[in-house]
């Protein structure tokens, strides 16, 4: 009987990885009686992707998958068929050390078991049922019986569930003036001087647009460690790019240096929250706890527009943005629900 193993031991060297490294592979078979198992991990690897693994003849069959499930039906993701998997591997995390095979940090994103419909070589048809992760998904060879395939969700999405906007165009305020006279009802933001940009975020992946919706991802590659940070998260950011310099001064971001400060949320794991209002779209943003080295989410000052104010002079910025509490996001729109007020 073939050693379904030996690739597996082959790329690994047991002195030098914490992975499990078994001298065979295991001669019994799973009982009928029991479902068969299956683990999703998250792999920061070279890049970013999630490994899905499932129990199949006494291994863990398993592929590489860059953007993680597609949690809506009709989408292919690539899934890249590697080596089978010793069964300990359903609850392996760790630190795979540089230099050697898969290097990077592991960690179990989802477990669970699944009821297989097909298993062929070239195409595998599985229902998920999982902590975090349920559904039918269909496996299939895109290059003959080699590693190329794909993996898309075959039933409805889950209720509720929209796909992620591909174009939310900014929402702008109008010139203000003055701060509002009824100042319980608004929220204040510092206004900051530097570039407009919704920012996409799938599958550990970032995606930039100014405000005039061109793509500036490019241009600004420190932001994409944000995507990895915030996985497997999916969201769509407004957010301004800026560049603040040691002496707490506001500059444009440079290709080498800048922040993505993050000051609304726009969707969020397949639901929109542009009718929700601004004052929960806040608070929905707050839980993200977006704080890395390159992006954040500053403070807003609900109902003390005065404070808002003062602390834009003391800041050097140039004003607020007052934004009404019980607004929703009106994209592409200039909007009286949002007042622009200069700190001068």
């Amino acid at each position: 009987m073939a050693d379904r193993l030996e690739e597996y031991r082959r790329r690994r060297d047991a002195a030098r990885t914490p992975e499990p490294v078994p001298e065979r592979a295991p001669g019994r078979k799973r009982s009928a009686r029991r479902a068969p198992r299956f683990v999703i991990q998250q792999h920061h690897a070279r890049s970013l992707h999630w490994d899905l693994r499932l129990e199949h003849d006494g291994v863990l069959a398993s592929w590489a998958v860059p953007r993680g499930l597609p949690r809506d039906p009709g989408r292919n993701h690539l899934a890249v068929h590697t080596e089978d998997h010793p069964m300990e591997y359903l609850t392996f995390s760790g630190e795979i050390p540089a230099g050697e095979y898969g290097g990077g940090r592991m960690t179990v994103h989802d477990t669970g078991t699944y009821r297989a419909e097909k298993w062929r070589d070239d195409e595998v048809i599985v229902v998920l049922d999982g902590e975090r992760t349920q559904g039918r998904y269909v496996l299939f060879a895109t290059g003959g019986r080699g590693r190329d395939w794909m993996i898309r969700r075959t039933d409805p999405a889950p209720e509720g569930w929209t796909p992620m906007p591909d174009l939310v165009r900014p929402m702008r305020p109008t010139g203000g003036g003055r701060l509002p006279r009824d100042a319980a009802v608004w929220g204040y933001e510092l206004r900051w001087a530097g570039v407009r940009a919704m920012a996409y975020v799938s599958g550990g992946r970032l995606r930039l647009l100014d405000g005039d919706d061109t793509e500036i991802t490019g241009e600004y590659p420190w932001a994409r460690a944000m995507a990895e940070a915030l996985a497997p998260a999916e969201a769509v950011l407004d957010g301004v790019l800026v560049r603040i310099d040691p002496a707490g001064r506001v500059r444009a971001p440079t290709r080498r240096d800048g922040q993505f400060l993050a000051v609304d949320l726009l969707w969020l794991e397949g639901v929109s929250s542009l009718d929700v209002p601004y004052a929960q779209r806040r608070d929905l943003l707050d839980g993200l706890a977006l704080t890395g080295p390159h992006w954040q989410t500053p403070p807003w000052f609900p109902g003390v527009g005065a404070d808002a104010l003062r602390a834009a002079r003391e800041q050097g910025l140039p004003g607020v943005v007052a934004k009404r509490l019980d607004s929703p996001y009106e994209p592409g729109r200039r909007s009286r629900h949002w007042l622009s007020i200069d700190a001068s």
